[in-house]
């Protein structure tokens, strides 16, 4: 192919035009094709009703008298166009116009080209016995037909002209329109991809396919500037939830090595280990968080979510009674495809947020059920909760609202459960209990509701 005609405006010009063209030559037809039809039936009434009016002539007053009429119509100057003719069987002309040849001695509609004429024009007449051998033929000469039609046929060709010119040029046009905003687009781009972040793709509110496309790409880059704030944001708090255990680490490592002769060296040693631990679990964390985010949709067995929360509740609960907690669970069969390993790891984070937050002597409620919405787990407390700004906040890694950062953990525990509740299918809210915290995770029921694993 033509380079030329590989460019999308090029092809477009031609698209256009070849619309049009063929929107004319449509229109032209069908008009052509009327007018033709139109005209063919008022002919053959006029035709039909002469016919009539010489038969009832000859069954009124003879056959001499219908010879007689004939040749006067023949003679009148104002019906120049129309045709009348008696002839016998052998095609022998008794009275009227000459038609030149034997016409097919079958009554009823005939076209032939008149043989007297020197313009030899169309004639459309019909044949009618008169008995005995004898036929009446009346028509019409189509003279006017053919000019009118030969007018038509001129002005679709002028159409057909007018079509392509015009065609080329609104698909040129067009095309230059779609240029325009293809070109802000790659400008934006382009701009964007030399740095200017903020920039966005300017919009005309006229909601057409370029502008939806515009505002999906806006839409995107703040996406990606919120991303790169995330990263960003998540690099400080690793550098400083990383840095306070290594110093502290390396102080006690260097106060074990000063004292590695008396008697504190096992409980310095100890501690130096639970900072390395508390290292270990964080690097950890952000790589299962990595994995479940890489993983695509689950595609595990039929589980019982009711069975999970039943399992993460009973491990949970001696820990909540040592510190004067209860844990209520409610559950009903809650049918799901999923990885039971990462769900359970989602119940424990929740749970373990809960215990985490929640007043000492306060009770958790963990509740199981199946909705119109899907499979839905509830856990809620009566802890000091979240405040509607932050809570869209507190799925970002490393995010922990106390300023202090005082509280055990690594921040990365409602980052895991979103990603694992992304992972099946479903979604995390947050909500207010009044007091506390109600957190509440749907995930879309399993279809065959086959026997859990």
């Amino acid at each position: 192919m033509h380079p030329r005609l590989q460019s999308t405006s090029t092809r477009l010009v031609l698209a256009v035009s070849m619309a049009f063209l063929a929107a004319f030559l449509l229109l032209g037809a069908g008009i052509y094709s009327s007018v033709l039809a139109n005209l063919d039936h008022d002919t053959r009434e006029f035709v039909a009703s002469d016919v009539a009016e010489l038969l009832d002539l000859r069954q009124r007053a003879g056959t001499a008298a219908l010879l007689s009429e004939v040749r006067t119509r023949v003679t009148d100057p104002d019906d120049a166009d129309l045709l009348y003719a008696v002839i016998d069987s052998r095609g022998t002309l008794l009275a009227g116009d000459d038609v030149g040849v034997a016409l097919a001695h079958r009554a009823g509609w005939v076209r032939f080209r008149d043989p007297v004429d020197p313009a030899h024009p169309r004639v459309l007449a019909k044949l009618a016995p008169l008995g005995r051998g004898q036929w009446l033929v009346a028509g019409m000469r189509l003279r006017a037909e053919d000019g009118f039609l030969a007018i038509m046929q001129r002005s679709v060709l002028l159409a057909l002209a007018v079509a392509v010119v015009l065609g080329l040029l609104v698909g040129w046009l067009t095309s230059l329109w779609v240029g325009r905003r293809l070109r802000q687009l790659d400008e934006t781009a382009r701009r964007i991809a030399g740095g200017e972040h903020g920039l966005r793709v300017p919009a005309d509110g006229s909601g057409d396919p370029f502008d939806r496309v515009g505002a999906r790409l806006n839409v995107m880059l703040d996406r990606i500037d919120a991303l790169m704030d995330g990263v960003r944001e998540a690099t400080d708090h690793i550098a400083h939830d990383l840095r306070t255990p290594l110093t502290r680490l390396r102080q006690r490592l260097e106060a074990l090595h000063a004292a590695s002769g008396n008697s504190s060296a096992p409980a310095l040693i100890d501690a130096a280990i639970v900072e390395t631990d508390a290292l270990l679990q964080t690097f950890a964390a952000l790589l299962r968080l990595s994995r479940i985010e890489g993983q695509g949709p689950t595609d595990g067995s039929v589980v019982d979510l009711a069975g999970i929360a039943s399992d993460a509740v009973e491990l949970y609960a001696p820990g909540a009674v040592d510190i004067g907690m209860q844990v209520d669970i409610e559950t009903a069969p809650a049918l799901l495809v999923g990885d039971p390993d990462q769900l359970f790891q989602l119940v424990v984070n929740l749970l373990d947020n809960a215990m985490k937050y929640a007043a000492a002597g306060a009770s958790i409620r963990v509740r199981t059920c199946t909705t119109e919405d899907g499979v839905r787990l509830e856990i809620a407390d009566h802890g000091p909760g979240i405040t509607a700004d932050e809570r869209d906040r507190v799925f970002d890694r490393f995010q922990r609202l106390e300023p202090h950062r005082g509280t055990p953990g690594n921040g990365l525990g409602l980052s895991l459960v979103r990603a694992i509740a992304t992972r099946h299918g479903g979604r995390v809210e947050l909500h207010d209990n009044q007091p506390g915290l109600c957190v509440v995770v749907v995930i879309p029921a399993a279809s065959v509701q086959g026997e859990a694993s």
